[in-house]
């Protein structure tokens, strides 16, 4: 990411700016940023009077900011879409994802979950639930972890084979754990839909390991 702050300097902007924490942090806010969210809320829905639709673009917005490195823009944004959906489980997703780039799983898990109560069936929480198990196998090769992991991303194949980031996913920790008749499965069906999450290299190695 092009942004490099610290989870220290993360914690640190959050006592200054409630808009970094997810659903403002739960603090009070004041006459004057209750007006400017009503206004918020009143033109977005004016352009596009569907809740959800315009929770889930402020979602994509969020996630381009995201990408691009700018954490405190992309929070920015996730608060704003629930604002304007409370209810969409994506913005859950979306929180957690901030706790995750600071390798802060027990608050990611605490945001998944939370989305999982508003849907459990959602292939993107699920996805990114597994992986967090799956990081911790890497990182310690806890059997447990693995198990959880593969279940996960199993669960969330049923509910949508062709969501690539789960394929893409499925297929790295097979990888990983030298399975290589799954890893090509999975590798094969991203590929087919696009491959957009597959990073450079990554096939080479699948082709040289798994001949």
């Amino acid at each position: 990411m092009a942004q490099q702050i610290t989870y220290q300097e993360w914690k640190a902007a959050t006592k200054e700016e409630i808009r970094l924490l997810p659903k403002y942090g739960g603090i009070k806010k004041t006459p004057a940023q209750i007006e400017l969210d009503q206004n918020f809320i009143t033109s977005t829905l004016a352009n596009e009077p569907d809740r959800r639709k315009a929770s889930d673009y402020l979602i994509k917005r969020g996630f381009d900011f995201y990408y691009k490195g700018n954490l405190k823009t992309a929070m920015f944004r996730f608060n704003q879409a629930w604002l304007i959906d409370p209810t969409n489980e994506n913005v859950n997703w979306a929180f957690g994802s901030v706790y995750f780039f600071f390798n802060d799983y027990e608050n990611t898990l605490k945001q998944y979950e939370e989305g999982l109560k508003l849907n459990s069936k959602s292939s993107n929480i699920l996805t990114d639930k597994a992986t967090i198990f799956a990081t911790k196998y890497s990182d310690g090769k806890n059997k447990k972890d693995l198990g959880t992991a593969l279940s996960l991303y199993k669960k969330s194949y049923l509910i949508d084979s062709k969501n690539q980031n789960t394929l893409f996913k499925m297929s790295a920790l097979y990888f990983f754990i030298d399975d290589c008749t799954n890893a090509k499965k999975y590798f094969d069906e991203c590929k087919k839909l696009g491959g957009k999450p597959i990073p450079v290299g990554y096939d080479v190695a699948l082709k040289s390991r798994c001949k």
